[in-house]
């Protein structure tokens, strides 16, 4: 299918989602992000807007596929507007700005109310869609305690259905991972450099309203991270703020991955950046 570019018609679906792009390029460059990065959100920003169809309807026809073959528009952006058209929601920039409310979306998969939402976000940590639906996936889901195996694949079924338009073209979820070796040199990157990084300020935890969790854009081969300190409940109770290092990545033909990085405690890991739910990797990168 072939989809022109003309001079923008204004179409007020198109322009939603082209201001919505601007706003991620905006916030990028403020905390000094990729120029490649930056210029990939204004240049899709661009050519949204000067879409002479609605955006909507090159989505409901062919999904997510059909926004990947739009010129300009790569994985990770198809999927921003994906969730746009789906939601109104755009939650990699809500990430990044500290302003995203993340149990109020897993509270929109059936089965999950608000006390199974905080427990599941304070547990694992997850505040996108996808990442739920690998942890429905990885068994990481079934392992919270009082989450069934039938309560498990009710949630992984609803996620089918509300996420179908969404997928790649190309590697499924969770399929693979960066090389444990980036992720934690990435890990160590943020944690040498968190004093000297732009910060952001979380409506979470954050009486003084103050911006205050640096974030971290950079890149290893194909991979783009975005990089913050855990701001969940658990992170505060167990003092672990300056600790638990939540790592988003993704690249082009792959999916957004949500990684969590600690420091273990006891067993053959003990004192060493792991990496949650890869422990096993984890080993084999340190020839335990």
């Amino acid at each position: 299918m072939a989809h022109g570019q003309g001079r923008s018609n204004q179409l007020p679906e198109n322009q939603f989602v082209a201001s919505k792009l601007e706003e991620m390029a905006d916030v990028l460059e403020h905390q000094s992000a990729s120029e490649f990065r930056i210029r990939a959100y204004r240049d899709a920003a661009s050519y949204v807007a000067a879409l002479p169809q609605p955006i909507m309807k090159v989505y409901q026809k062919e999904g997510r596929r059909g926004l990947e073959d739009l010129p300009t528009i790569g994985t990770s952006i198809a999927a921003a507007i994906a969730e746009l058209l789906d939601s109104g929601r755009f939650s990699v920039l809500d990430r990044v700005r500290g302003s995203a409310n993340s149990e109020k979306l897993l509270q929109t998969v059936p089965m999950i109310g608000p006390a199974l939402a905080h427990l599941i976000y304070d547990t694992l940590h997850i505040d996108t869609l996808e990442a739920l639906e690998a942890a429905a996936i990885n068994g990481r889901l079934s392992a919270i305690k009082g989450i069934g195996k039938r309560r498990v694949e009710s949630i992984r079924h609803s996620l089918n259905d509300m996420l179908a338009r969404r997928r790649p073209r190309k590697t499924p979820v969770g399929s693979s991972l960066p090389p444990v070796s980036d992720i934690l040199a990435v890990d160590q990157e943020y944690r040498e450099t968190a004093e000297t990084l732009p910060v952001i300020k979380p409506r979470r935890f954050n009486e003084t309203g103050l911006a205050r969790i640096p974030i971290l854009h950079t890149e290893r081969g194909p991979w783009r991270f975005t990089v913050i300190f855990s701001n969940t409940a658990s992170a505060h109770k167990y003092h672990r703020t300056r600790d638990w290092v939540v790592i988003y990545c993704d690249r082009d033909d792959h999916p957004e991955l949500q990684l969590t990085v600690v420091t273990q405690h006891g067993g053959p890991l003990d004192g060493r950046r792991v990496i949650r739910g890869h422990e096993g990797a984890c080993k084999q990168h340190y020839g335990l």
